[in-house]
């Protein structure tokens, strides 16, 4: 999932293969954010699905995302949801329609979404990307070619991407 915002044509990509119901996902949004703020149009940030089995509402939760994306608020309600996992871990999918209801989405929508399973493919195309790949976490990212491991520990990371994006800039300039 790209973010709505407009993106450079040569923007670098970082992929950010993440699971909405994941503590150390939530941790890694102020990285993301820094890096937003840093990069800009000049970025493309793209969030990959990685939806873990022992979270039970992550695929569910991953399906939601595509359809904020659908209607135009992908990483919003993403962020929005990543700050409640522990809530998500009780309400399951109410709190999937409640944040998108929050959000001013289509909530009708977001619960028929869930329930016809639009989305199903694309979260398993990541899913499956991510395991050819080597992802067996989250956050795990993929920036230049380089695969960061967020699942293990966030230190170090945001200075490492920095230096790989940094890097493909200047090869671009």
């Amino acid at each position: 999932m790209s973010d709505s915002s407009p993106v450079s044509a040569t923007a670098p990509v970082l992929d950010v293969w993440c699971e909405l119901q994941c503590p150390d996902c939530r941790s890694a949004l102020d990285d993301l954010s820094a890096l937003r703020d840093r990069y800009g149009d000049r970025l493309e940030l793209r969030l990959r699905h990685f939806p873990l089995e022992k979270h039970r509402h992550a695929f569910a939760a991953a399906q939601a995302a595509e359809e904020a994306l659908e209607q135009g608020q992908g990483w919003p309600y993403v962020e929005a949801v990543l700050g409640r996992v522990e809530e998500l871990d009780r309400k399951g999918e109410a709190l999937l329609v409640e944040v998108a209801r929050e959000l001013g989405l289509d909530a009708e929508e977001f619960d028929t979404a869930l329930i016809d399973g639009r989305h199903i493919l694309v979260v398993d195309a990541d899913q499956a990307e991510g395991k050819a790949i080597g992802v067996t976490g989250t956050p795990t990212y993929v920036v230049g070619g380089e695969r960061l491991d967020g699942g293990k520990s966030q230190e170090g990371l945001r200075r490492r991407i920095v230096e790989i994006v940094d890097r493909l800039l200047a090869e671009e300039a």
